[in-house]
C-alpha cells in the first residue's frame, strides 16, 4: 500500500451503520483515509444515503442483474479497480463472493462479522450464541479468502452473554462495539500495521498468534 491517506472502498447492503462510523471518524481526522468508493447490491439499501450525503461515489449493481455470482463479482471488480481503492472493507454486504473475487483481493479485503471466529460462521449468530449457552460473544474482523467467514482473524471486541439476554439485546449491545472495532482496525491499515502473508496477520511485521483485542480506551493488545 502507498504512503498517505488510505484510498478504502466500502460493500454495504443494509444500513450502513459501519459505513456511516467510517464516514464519520474520517470526517473527524480520527482516520487518515478516503472513501474513495461504495458500493452497494442493493438500490433500496438505507446506507447509500450515508455516501451520497458525505459526497462519496456510488456505484450500485444488482445481483439481479447478472446472470451468476461471478458475471456480478467482476462489475463490483472493475469498479473496484477504477477507484484505485487500496483496502476493500465489507461492512454488512451480505453476499458469498466467489473465489475469483477474493483471489484478486487476496490480503486487501476484510470483512466485519458478528461473532467471535472461528464461532458461529453465517448467518444467525446471536441466537447460535444463546442456544449454545457461551458466557461471551463479540464481533470479528478478518482478511476475507474464498472460505465463509474463514480467513485469519485480525482482531476482536467481546461482550459478556447475561442470563435475560436475547438475540435482540446482543445485538443492540454490540452494534456499537462493532463501530468502533471497525475504525480502530482500519486505522492501523491506515498506519500501515497490518499486513497479510500466507493465511497469517502481521502487527508491525511480526505474525500474531491471536486477534488482536479492542481494549474499553480503543487500544489493542
Amino acid at each position: 500500500m502507498s504512503q498517505g491517506a488510505l484510498k478504502a472502498a466500502v460493500l454495504i447492503s443494509g444500513t450502513g451503520s459501519n459505513l456511516k462510523a467510517l464516514i464519520d471518524a474520517v470526517a473527524s481526522k480520527a482516520l487518515d483515509m478516503n472513501i474513495v468508493q461504495v458500493v452497494s447490491n442493493r438500490e433500496d439499501a438505507p446506507g447509500i444515503n450515508h455516501a451520497t450525503s458525505a459526497a462519496i461515489p456510488v456505484s450500485i449493481i444488482s445481483h439481479a442483474d447478472f446472470p451468476d455470482r461471478r458475471a456480478h463479482d467482476a462489475a463490483v471488480a472493475e469498479v473496484l479497480q477504477r477507484s484505485r481503492a487500496e483496502l476493500i472493507i465489507l461492512a454488512g454486504y451480505m453476499r458469498i463472493l466467489s473465489e475469483e473475487f477474493t483471489r484478486q483481493y487476496d490480503g486487501r479485503m476484510i470483512n466485519l462479522h458478528p461473532s467471535l471466529l472461528p464461532l458461529y460462521k453465517g448467518l444467525d449468530t446471536y441466537n447460535r450464541v444463546l442456544q449454545s449457552g457461551d458466557s461471551e460473544t463479540g464481533a470479528s474482523i478478518h482478511f476475507v479468502t474464498a472460505g465463509l467467514d474463514s480467513g485469519p482473524v485480525i482482531s476482536q471486541v467481546k461482550i459478556p452473554v447475561l442470563p435475560d439476554d436475547d438475540a435482540s439485546s446482543l445485538k443492540a449491545k454490540l452494534g456499537p462495539l462493532e463501530h468502533k472495532l471497525l475504525t480502530a482496525t482500519v486505522g492501523l491499515f491506515c498506519k500501515r500495521e497490518i499486513s497479510y502473508q500466507k493465511e497469517a496477520v502481521l502487527f508491525r511485521g511480526r505474525k500474531i498468534e491471536r486477534p488482536l483485542q479492542l481494549q474499553a480506551d480503543g487500544s489493542f493488545h
